[in-house]
């Protein structure tokens, strides 16, 4: 990013960005996004413009190509330093060009450098990738468009630039959205549900394989478009073989098939009644000022207050005889023990307490000095470590922390949580991928707690162990397996394998992966037979790039996972560097898809035209680095939620820019709800100050208040509190409990009977706690179960038997 000079006048600034069209193609778990930007130079000069916008961490660039007037270009990737030159050369001498380079800092941001665009004509830009679909804990498969690209913080003291750049309210986005999908899949296609309003799901066969919906109109592109699918029969495993490319040489990975194998590993019984694994449990939370956001638009509750509703209910859950810390981080970071301790009683209530109390305001997203923190404990013995990290950030260093992840993977498993729409995906998908855990994306009107609930189920699985694979395959074909060894397995994740096949087949011929490992020191197996002849519609060469299916989804997709482990390798010194560079370029442009050393270069020849008159250049408008004039007067017209998004963004800007910022935020803002303060937050002012009142808090989540009164052991205590949460006075209560029954056996029963009798839709975020509750009862062996059960049934007007409660 260049500096924001030249940015600061809104009298004459031109508009560059003029429409977007996204079509989004889905085969089975990986999806195809084509993207169309549509821009005009509307200056008398002609306008060189960088448009910086996110892409998901994981995806592959893979076509770049531009329209200018009736010359149609289409990019080659080449090693990075060429493709500058290159442009730069072009721009000199007159020519249109254009570069699409991947940020060093952060797979997940792109810059795109339109330059030469003569006075009054148009460019449609061109943009393709793939990429894998997350499945989530619903078992829907997770796309998302990102519509804002957060600030990315600076370390302190650190050097080099950061896209610092953040987006413009709802109201003022000048260009318009159009977003198609298509779907198909083996299985039929049950529903597709959306965080933005979408026209009636249509289906394209009888067998309902194949379905296409489209955004509603009206839409503003003003939040990420966040889209699930859902498939029946989501667990079956599958298998998809691709067609190499047929001017590509064999024995190449883009001359031979590719299969890509869609695992979902079963546990046997024995091996899934010991799920209560007594592990170290350490939870990393970020309480960044930005985590002071509501969770979405008309929510009245915060990032922060949901991730400590989220705490408390993964603390209650915890089992007996396990080991847990709890560290936040900001600009700094704190912990509330000097080391894990043992869980009681004692230290839930005293983490409980500290818990209640975390705030947003301690500063910007700095997460590699208390994960190397966490790192430099040692790990306490049979007590396997699970380390949970919340964030809703971007981060300028995510290849170190990524570093840090994978070098000690050996020690932990790592699960990660991206809250509220700009999560960096690069960040939380590449801390579960290098830690062996799994991601989760929290977005528009979704509840936390369902989704890290499944997270612990997966944490509370014992290790996986002795993992080994082998292929049976017919004489004369062989498998190379493209993906990174499988580190793993959890109940109910899908796993995706990429191989590359050589060797000749007849059109009958199959073949068979096989999985083998043990849990617990049980021995298990998955298997999964499957065609070797490609499927029909991959049989393509990649000449006609209009037509989605020749696009080469499944190598594109093993070609990227070969080129972020080669990132992720160690670069030491001189020879090492240059012996990854090598590999990676040639990867790189073997496949067509970007890398750090790589970047998209298009250079209009064809007629020969000079574009005449100096150069502008013009970052996007519509993606800011800094402030522009004027434009703080139009944030205070905007609802209260894009003010407080677009405020807090902006004060960012001051660790960076200095006291000329904080001057214009101090004058702009005064009068209005947001004060500017020393610390590195944003939040209402309280009541009486410049006339604004706080916000009176919501009630508590009748749910998380029957949490809260549990104990560590999984009672509850017969009390007002509890009688309060269950809807009673204390006196009825008292009065219905059997006389031969202990309190807290009475107590812990009534609990139980209200999850089950009001709070089923809600089971996945009560369930564990439940069963230890349940474990705490048939510990105790008492003769009055019965009896309490049929009198709680009485006085909370329920109906649960008791088996339901597992007794």
């Amino acid at each position: 990013m260049s500096d924001c000079s030249g940015l600061l006048t809104p009298e004459k600034e031109p508009v560059p960005l003029k429409s977007i069209d996204v079509q989004l193609e889905v085969r089975d778990h990986v999806a195809t996004v084509v993207s169309t930007l549509s821009y005009q130079n509307k200056e008398d000069k002609p306008l060189e413009a960088v448009f910086v916008f996110p892409l998901p961490g994981d995806a592959a660039v893979c076509h770049f190509s531009a329209e200018v007037g009736q010359t149609h270009i289409v990019a080659e990737v080449k090693e990075k330093q060429q493709a500058r030159e290159e442009y730069d050369d072009a721009l000199s001498s007159g020519q249109q060009a254009f570069l699409l380079e991947e940020s060093v800092q952060s797979p997940d941001i792109f810059s795109l450098s339109v330059g030469s665009l003569p006075p009054g004509e148009s460019a449609s830009i061109r943009l393709e990738y793939v990429t894998e679909l997350a499945v989530q804990a619903d078992d829907g498969l997770r796309f998302c468009l990102p519509a804002v690209l957060n600030p990315h913080y600076q370390p302190q003291g650190s050097e080099g630039t950061s896209a610092q750049v953040t987006s413009v309210p709802a109201s003022l986005v000048p260009y318009s959205l159009s977003f198609s999908v298509q779907v198909s899949s083996p299985r039929p296609v049950s529903k597709v549900e959306s965080s933005c309003s979408l026209e009636p799901l249509q289906y394209l066969n009888t067998d309902q394989t194949q379905a296409s919906v489209k955004l509603a109109a009206g839409h503003k592109f003003d939040r990420d478009i966040e889209l699930l699918i859902y498939y029946k029969d989501a667990h079956q495993p599958t298998a998809v073989v691709e067609a190499g490319q047929a001017s590509a040489k064999t024995g190449t990975l883009m001359g031979d098939p590719v299969v890509m194998l869609s695992l979902y590993p079963e546990f046997s019984n024995p091996v899934t009644s010991s799920l209560g694994s007594h592990g170290e449990f350490v939870f990393l939370l970020d309480r960044s000022g930005s985590m002071d956001f509501p969770l979405y638009c008309e929510s009245h509750q915060s990032r922060i207050a949901s991730a400590r509703d989220t705490l408390l209910l993964l603390l209650k859950s915890l089992p007996m005889g396990c080991y847990f810390n709890i560290y936040s981080f900001g600009h700094t970071y704190e912990h509330i023990f000097p080391k894990s301790v043992k869980y009681s009683r004692k230290t839930l209530k005293q983490a409980v307490k500290k818990v209640e109390v975390m705030d947003a305001n301690l500063g910007g997203t700095e997460i590699l000095e208390p994960l190397q923190h966490i790192y430099r404990q040692p790990c306490i013995p049979k007590k396997p470590r699970q380390l949970f990290v919340f964030t809703d950030g971007e981060v300028s260093s995510t290849k170190a922390i990524l570093d840090e992840v994978k070098k000690n993977a050996d020690s932990h498993r790592c699960f990660s949580f991206g809250i509220g729409e700009g999560a960096s995906s690069a960040l939380v998908n590449g801390m579960a991928r290098e830690g062996g855990g799994h991601a989760q994306f929290i977005t528009g009107t979704e509840r936390m707690q369902p989704k890290v609930m499944q997270s612990l189920r997966f944490a509370l699985q014992p290790l996986v162990a002795d993992i080994s694979v082998t292929w049976d395959l017919p004489k004369g074909v062989s498998a190379t397996i493209l993906s990174p060894p499988i580190t793993a397995i959890f109940q109910g994740q899908r796993s995706l394998i990429y191989a590359q096949l050589t060797g000749k087949s007849s059109e009958a011929a199959q073949g068979c992966f096989t999985m083998n490992y043990t849990v617990a020191g049980h021995p298990c197996q998955n298997q999964l037979r499957f065609s070797l002849q490609p499927a029909e519609e991959t049989r393509q060469d990649t000449d006609q790039k209009d037509l989605p299916h020749t696009r080469f989804t499944v190598h594109r997709l093993a070609a990227l996972t070969q080129i972020r482990s080669l990132e992720m390798e160690e670069m030491n010194n001189s020879e090492q560097y240059t012996r990854i560079k090598t590999k990676l370029v040639n990867l790189s442009v073997q496949s067509g898809v970007g890398s750090i050393f790589t970047a998209f270069v298009a250079v209009g020849k064809s007629d020969g035209k000079v574009v005449q008159g100096p150069l502008i250049y013009r970052e996007d408008p519509n993606y800011l680095p800094l402030l522009r004039g004027g434009l703080l007067g139009l944030f205070k017209e905007s609802t209260p939620n894009v003010f407080r998004r677009a405020y807090l963004s902006l004060r960012k800007r001051t660790r960076t820019h200095g006291s000329t910022i904080k001057k214009k935020l101090t004058s702009a803002f005064s009068g209005t709800a947001f004060s500017f303060r020393n610390d590195q937050s944003a939040s209402p002012q309280s009541s009486g100050e410049n006339g604004a009142t706080e916000s009176p808090k919501p009630p508590r989540d009748p749910l998380l208040q029957l949490v809260s009164l549990q104990e560590a052991s999984g009672c509850w205590l017969l009390g007002p509190a509890l009688a309060a949460a269950l809807g009673k006075t204390t006196e009825e209560v008292a009065k219905t409990k059997p006389a031969s029954s202990k309190t807290k056996v009475w107590a812990t029963i009534l609990a139980l009977i209200w999850l089950h009798g009001f709070k089923m839709d809600a089971k996945q975020e009560w369930e564990l706690l439940a069963m230890k509750a349940t474990s705490w009862l048939c510990d105790k062996r008492a003769v009055w179960i019965t009896e309490c059960v049929e009198a709680g049934n009485e006085l909370l007007g329920c109906n649960v038997q008791k088996d339901e409660l597992g007794l």
